[in-house]
């Protein structure tokens, strides 16, 4: 899959250091994967909530944070849309960020 973009991803690391060895691996393993329907997320990553056209919400370091991302399965292209912590998370709409 092609990421974009893991600069959002450094930006929540360097605030939140605990988050960094996850968020590194979701990366690396997304970078790798071919999804190419939302059940291939979930079999993946079990947890992670599938939502209405595209969107994924991913539990990170045991739900303490939340990544929500807009998958474009027909181009094999990950937008990353937020990373925070689920407090702030609470504060949005995953299906509109």
């Amino acid at each position: 899959m092609r990421i974009i973009s893991k600069s959002t991803l450094k930006d929540f690391w360097e605030i939140e250091s605990e988050a960094q060895s996850e968020l590194e691996a979701w990366y690396a393993e997304a970078k790798h994967a071919t999804w190419v329907t939302p059940a291939d997320v979930k079999a993946k990553y079990g947890k992670a909530s599938i939502l209405k056209d595209g969107r994924v919400v991913f539990n990170i370091c045991g739900n303490k944070y939340r990544l929500v991302v807009w998958i474009n399965y027909a181009f094999f292209t990950v937008y990353i849309r937020f990373a925070g912590t689920h407090e702030e998370y609470d504060e949005i709409d995953a299906q509109t960020i």
